[in-house]
């Protein structure tokens, strides 16, 4: 009975002794790369051709140059006082009877929108209104606000002719960038409302410097108002439904440019301030997700703003060459962000959380 094993054994001590043998009878080369010969013209191999090895590149003195950033693109933003106003949409806070599911509705909810006077912040807020949802805009700019929510109640009204319950539209001012002035807006807003149910931080914006030249004053208040903004709206909200012990959304505005590096103005740091925005969301939510709080994300890509078609208007190039990159073949307009929002928000994705949806043309995915 024990041959079978006396052989077995044997068998092993032979393969390894064969094994052995192979391993050091054999020594493998050292990698390298030939070095170019003269019958390696680049000039003449359109494989090497396709690489700076050939004179001046496959595209001359275009090679690589959209996938660069250019330190000479610097985009004029105009003071604040003469930032174009964003119109209220048009036709999308109307009854209707098409059939959907009820989960989408906000209805009994107040939400909070951040930078809520112009720009997305002001059509998100319209779409969550339309939704059913009772909104407190937060703004630098305590009079644009002002004229915002009255804007949104009156559209409201003209598109439900006969309809006696308007939504409680209010506009408040706050610094998100200074815990004080955070904590007493959020004070007033529940004075007015009684409760937060929603939150969308959408109050930051951006500058085109390139690194070694961006004054780092204009940096820190850039990372202030995009990222401890975003903290500090989120921080104080999440208390409020913690001591409610009420489940809630939570709406990180973010942007593709936390993602991939946008070309050809130079951005560094608000690209680094929005993958901050984007992963704080992810943090948040496993941190809260025991308190049926629900963080995501959303990142827009190119969106036609007021501010936005201003700019490009005046710079039709990069406008083309924006465009060029998007697969799509065109930029969003804020209305793409209303059912991105809302989705986000309502009850349709209770099993949502730590998402980051990309809402950019399909630009992030090239």
């Amino acid at each position: 009975m024990f041959k079978p094993i006396a052989r077995t054994a044997t068998r092993a001590l032979t393969l390894r002794s064969v094994a052995a043998t192979r391993t050091t009878s054999f020594v493998r080369p050292l990698s390298h790369t030939a070095a170019l010969s003269k019958k390696d013209d680049p000039t003449k191999d359109p494989l090497l051709a396709a690489t700076n090895k050939a004179p001046e590149g496959a595209s001359g003195e275009h090679e690589g140059q959209f996938a660069r950033t250019d330190q000479s693109v610097h985009i004029e933003y105009p003071p604040d006082h003469e930032m174009p106003a964003q119109p209220v949409a048009q036709g999308r806070g109307g009854m209707h009877f098409k059939r959907t599911l009820a989960q989408f509705s906000l209805e009994k909810k107040v939400s909070i929108v951040t930078g809520g006077a112009r720009g997305l912040g002001l059509v998100m807020g319209q779409g969550l209104v339309a939704s059913g949802s009772d909104l407190a805009i937060i703004d630098l700019n305590k009079d644009e606000a002002d004229t915002a929510a009255a804007s949104l109640v009156e559209q409201f009204r003209k598109e439900n002719p006969g309809l006696e319950d308007m939504p409680n539209v209010t506009a408040h001012y706050a610094d998100v960038a200074n815990p004080d002035s955070v904590n007493n807006a959020l004070a007033e807003v529940l004075s007015k409302h009684g409760q937060i149910d929603n939150l969308v931080t959408s109050a930051g914006f951006t500058e085109n410097f390139d690194a070694i030249n961006y004054p780092f004053e204009r940096m820190q208040k850039l990372w202030g108002v995009n990222v401890d903004g975003t903290y500090l709206f989120a921080t104080g909200v999440a208390k409020h439904l913690m001591e409610r012990k009420a489940s809630g959304s939570i709406v990180m505005i973010g942007s593709m440019s936390g993602a991939i590096v946008n070309v050809p103005q130079p951005q560094a740091p608000y690209n680094a301030a929005k993958a901050a925005v984007r992963h704080l969301a992810a943090s948040l939510a496993v941190e809260w997700a025991g308190h049926d709080i629900r963080v995501n994300c959303i990142s827009p890509g190119y969106m036609l703003t007021a501010l936005t078609r201003k700019i490009l208007d005046e710079n039709p190039q990069l406008r083309d060459h924006w465009t060029s990159l998007i697969p799509a073949g065109k930029m969003g307009t804020p209305e793409d962000l209303m059912g991105a929002v809302t989705f986000l928000l309502s009850d349709a994705s209770k099993y949502i959380t730590g998402a980051d949806l990309r809402v950019d043309g399909g630009y992030t995915v090239t």
